[in-house]
């Protein structure tokens, strides 16, 4: 007899999921939608619309407006960064801005991070917060990834279809990607603390109620496209000329046209010769495409970010440095060893210092100390590169 789970939660004093981690991955996890509500008790949103508006005016910010006719049924999208006068003349309802990687910019937003460990942290993407005058909304849409929305300030209205195979015809008549024909089967409204959980492909829309913040938690999974562009690019690169396609065993062809199965066969052996057959292989191919997947243009840590500073020594003499926030490590055993992934670049690294640099956000004594002499080349390494910034008073001020 299959299990039937209940769609909807209460949190209260049972930790951020309703249940364990392990159920929810179990029953829940790319299966089904889930709504938490009390996932944050209590809950007091770490940025303020005034500020995620300011943030949006910042160069090289992520940001958009979508602003909605409800009588016409028209839609308009602008994108940012923003000038400063263009928020205080905004309409006071049918409007939602929507700036992404604010984990990068904030600091107490970044912190929401660490409630999410029970999934592998390259997995998640970025931290989105969005403000919604109210009616604000962007539509009846569908998501190809995983989605936690936890409502920050004010209330929103989500409804949600959780049927199989659901209508995905799209709209041609407006610059978003929204749904043509949106049949929801669930309704709530959620306040401040609550969290609605969705797995890939369900169709799903929100509105504000009144004037509100939602932050989305987004763990984007790379397309098949993605994946085999990023793959055959890898592939191409270390590709051996010799290899070829070949046909020592041709026949003469009935008609000298065509080509025939034999020929395919052949093209299929040649391209089976240029795949990754090691795991090794295969699994530093993953490290580096997942490590650098969507960083934002001109975001990324590079060596001018570098302060030219022996590490080791600033620390020794008591400084802090704070990785860069666009910098994103993962690791993996490899042989006796492992692999060190950051943007897209592998570093070789035992496995305890691989452990180390990967969570470490932030160095100090104590993270350096715990590194062999090895670990800590490497690090110099990585901070050279702009993977860590030297923390100073004025960036403190800053976060």
């Amino acid at each position: 007899m299959r299990k039937i789970v209940p769609v909807e939660v209460d949190a209260s004093g049972k930790g951020l999921l309703g249940m364990s981690a392990e159920a929810f991955l179990r029953d829940y996890w790319q299966k089904k939608p889930l709504l938490i509500r009390n996932a944050f008790p209590a809950f007091q949103s770490p940025l303020q619309p005034e500020d995620l508006a300011g943030l949006a005016c910042e160069e090289g910010a992520l940001a958009r407006i979508v602003r909605h006719d409800w009588q016409a049924d028209t839609w308009q999208v602008e994108n940012g960064p923003f000038p400063e006068e263009k928020f205080p003349d905004m309409p006071h309802q049918n409007w939602t801005l929507l700036v992404q990687d604010v984990d990068k910019w904030d600091a107490d937003v970044a912190a929401l991070l660490t409630h999410f460990d029970f999934l592998p942290r390259w997995r998640i993407d970025d931290i989105m917060i969005s403000f919604a005058a109210p009616g604000g909304s962007v539509g009846a849409h569908i998501d190809q990834y995983d989605v936690f929305l936890l409502q920050a300030q004010g209330h929103r209205r989500w409804q949600i279809d959780t049927r199989a195979n659901p209508d995905e015809t799209w709209r041609d008549d407006v610059p978003l990607r929204l749904l043509k024909n949106f049949n929801p089967n669930q309704d709530w409204v959620l306040a401040p603390g609550d969290m609605l959980y969705l797995p890939p492909g369900v169709p799903h829309h929100g509105v504000a109620e009144d004037a509100c913040l939602t932050i989305s938690v987004g763990l984007r999974a790379p397309s098949s496209a993605e994946l085999l562009d990023h793959y055959a690019q890898t592939l191409a690169f270390d590709a051996d000329e010799r290899i070829r396609y070949a046909d020592p065993d041709l026949a003469k062809p009935q008609d000298p046209n065509e080509i025939d199965d034999a020929a395919l066969d052949r093209a299929l052996a040649a391209l089976a010769r240029l795949q990754l057959h090691e795991r090794d292989q295969l699994g530093e191919w993953f490290g580096r495409f997942i490590s650098a997947y969507r960083v934002a243009e001109g975001q990324a840590p590079s060596p001018d970010d570098a302060a030219a500073i022996d590490v080791l020594a600033s620390i020794h003499d008591g400084a802090t440095w704070q990785r860069h926030p666009y910098s994103r490590m993962a690791w993996r055993k490899s042989g006796d060893g492992a692999l060190l992934f950051a943007n897209g670049a592998a570093f070789k690294a035992c496995v305890a210092d691989a452990k180390i640099i990967a969570a470490a956000e932030k160095l100090d004594a104590g993270i350096i100390f715990k590194l062999t002499q090895r670990g800590q080349i490497l690090l110099q390494t990585l901070t050279d590169a702009g993977h860590y910034q030297l923390q100073t008073e004025e960036w403190d001020e800053d976060e």
